[in-house]
């Protein structure tokens, strides 16, 4: 047994050595056929090495639509609008998204939205940090204005008028929403009622989406009135009932939306972006669907002095 078990063993043995003989022949023969002796030897120096860089990108122009409703919403609004911006300027333009009022005018500030599209009244306070109005929206009502309003439930027997809104319990969209609260705190203060006059006044909480809420929260009777832009109704027609909603009262009409830039801003930028905002034609079917989508009817020129109605609404009601 053991003299057998020898033998195989010897036997594989010679196969894997003659095996191995024959690998080291071949890859010899291999390295030989690549080597001649006219071919000149290249010497590598490795201590001599370039750092290849990846081609930059261009940076991206920065563009908000400050979150008066939620980022979804504020996405398909203006998705269609930037793609045709992309495509007129050549610009690298890109949609950013702040979750609140007070953060898109700090960002704005800082330099980190190139091109703002606000209200009215946080426009004024982007101005104060340097920001240039160029375009403001026309309503699809076909007016450059827009108005506030004030909401209850069609149902609450205490509400009839203005004036029943005294002692009630008030939520309004936020602090700098110009239609929301603004506007209607206006209105208010011409019909002899301030603040101090409410039971409660609150604001819409969390980020985004606070014109929904305003209208959600009256309509599940948490708060007696509520204030949004006009037009926010539409917006939230598949979540409510919409005859369960009455608008108490209208404000009058103060300047529409407006885009601003940020100081600092290439100005061969903002004509560009600007030129093609005023382009768009809403006798063009696929041009009035852009806008339409983005609650417009078109864009036209504006000006830091056609805001001066809302400059004294502020000084009247003593609002820094």
């Amino acid at each position: 047994m053991v003299a057998a078990t020898g033998k195989v063993g010897n036997g594989w043995m010679g196969r894997i050595a003659r095996w191995a003989g024959m690998v080291l022949l071949l890859a010899a023969a291999l390295s030989c056929a690549g080597c001649g002796d006219d071919e000149p030897v290249v010497k590598v120096d490795l201590n001599k090495r370039e750092r290849l860089m990846a081609p930059k990108p261009l940076e991206a122009i920065t563009y908000a639509y400050l979150p008066q409703y939620s980022h979804t919403i504020s996405f398909q609004r203006h998705r269609a609008l930037l793609k045709y911006l992309r495509t007129a300027t050549g610009l690298p333009l890109r949609q950013i998204f702040p979750d609140t009022f007070d953060e898109h005018i700090k960002m704005v500030q800082r330099g980190e939205i190139d091109i703002s599209y606000s209200n009215p009244f946080v426009y004024l306070q982007l101005a104060k940090v340097g920001a240039t109005a160029f375009a403001r929206s026309v309503e699809p009502s076909g007016k450059p204005d827009f108005r506030g309003q004030v909401i209850c439930r069609s149902d609450n027997p205490t509400i009839k008028s203005i004036a029943d809104c005294k002692g009630k319990r008030w939520i309004a969209v936020d602090p700098g929403s110009a239609g929301g609260y603004l506007f209607p705190l206006g209105l208010f203060y011409d019909h002899g009622i301030h603040l101090h006059d409410f039971a409660e006044v609150d604001f819409a909480p969390g980020p985004g989406g606070k014109q929904e809420k305003v209208v959600l929260a009256v309509h599940a009777g948490a708060y007696d009135i509520g204030t949004i832009r006009k037009g926010t109704l539409d917006v939230v027609a598949q979540k409510i009932h919409r005859d369960d909603i009455r608008i108490l009262a209208e404000t009058r009409p103060y300047p529409g939306w407006v885009y601003s830039a940020r100081q600092g801003l290439d100005p061969e930028v903002i004509r560009a972006v600007a030129s093609a905002m005023f382009a768009l034609d809403p006798d063009n079917p696929d041009q009035a669907a852009i806008l339409g989508a983005a609650g417009m009817r078109r864009i036209i020129p504006a000006r830091d002095e056609d805001y001066e109605p809302v400059r004294e609404l502020v000084e009247k009601l003593g609002i820094q």
